[in-house]
C-alpha cells in the first residue's frame, strides 16, 4: 500500500461526517512514521481515543475508501473454539475474530442501516497473509497452494465486496 497522509485518510471516509473524520486518532505510529506501508495490503486500527471504533481505509483506483466499524465488546473466549476472518480467511483462536459493523453510507447510514463482516480483532490481516503475526493459540495453520499474490488478491476482493456494500447505501 502507497503511504497516506492524514488529510487523504481523513477525507476518504465515505459512512461520518466530516466533523466526525476530524476527530478520528491517527493510527499507532502514524506521527513518527513506523507505519508498515510496505506489509500493509490496506490500513486498519482501533481509535485510540474511542476503542469501540475501528478503522479501514482501503485503497481503490479512485482513491482511497474510508470505512468506520463498530467493534463489539472484549469477550472471554474459549480456547476450544475458533474462528475465520472473512477477509484473509486466517483461522484464530475465537478471540482472534470480531464482528465489525459498520454504518452504510448516505442515507441509509443515517436511517441505522449498517452491514456486519466477521474480520480479525486486530485488523491486521495483511500481516497474517505474509507470515508477519501469527494468530494466538493457534498450533496448526492450514497449509494453501495459493501464491502470497493470490492470497492477497482474494483478500482484497472479500474486502473489496465488504467496502461496496457500504458505499452503496
Amino acid at each position: 500500500m502507497l503511504a497516506l497522509g492524514e488529510r487523504e485518510i481523513r477525507g476518504s471516509f465515505v459512512n461520518c461526517s466530516k466533523g466526525e473524520a476530524s476527530r478520528i486518532k491517527m493510527p499507532p505510529g502514524f506521527s513518527d512514521g513506523s507505519v508498515p506501508w510496505d506489509d500493509l495490503d490496506f490500513l486498519g486500527w482501533t481509535d485510540p481515543g474511542a476503542p469501540m471504533r475501528a478503522l479501514l481505509v482501503v485503497p481503490d483506483e479512485g482513491g482511497p475508501t474510508g470505512i468506520v466499524l463498530r467493534r463489539p465488546e472484549a469477550m472471554r473466549a474459549s480456547a476450544m473454539r475458533s474462528s475465520m476472518c472473512r477477509v484473509c480467511l486466517t483461522d484464530h483462536a475465537a478471540s482472534g475474530v470480531s464482528l465489525f459493523v459498520a454504518p452504510l453510507a448516505g442515507a441509509a447510514g443515517r436511517n441505522g442501516n449498517s452491514v456486519g463482516e466477521y474480520l480479525c480483532s486486530d485488523l491486521a490481516c495483511s500481516l497474517y497473509l505474509r507470515g508477519k503475526r501469527q494468530p494466538r493459540m493457534r498450533l496448526v495453520r492450514r497449509e494453501e497452494t495459493l501464491t502470497l499474490a493470490e492470497r492477497v488478491d482474494r483478500a482484497m476482493s472479500n474486502l473489496a465486496a465488504f467496502t461496496s456494500r457500504v458505499v452503496a447505501g
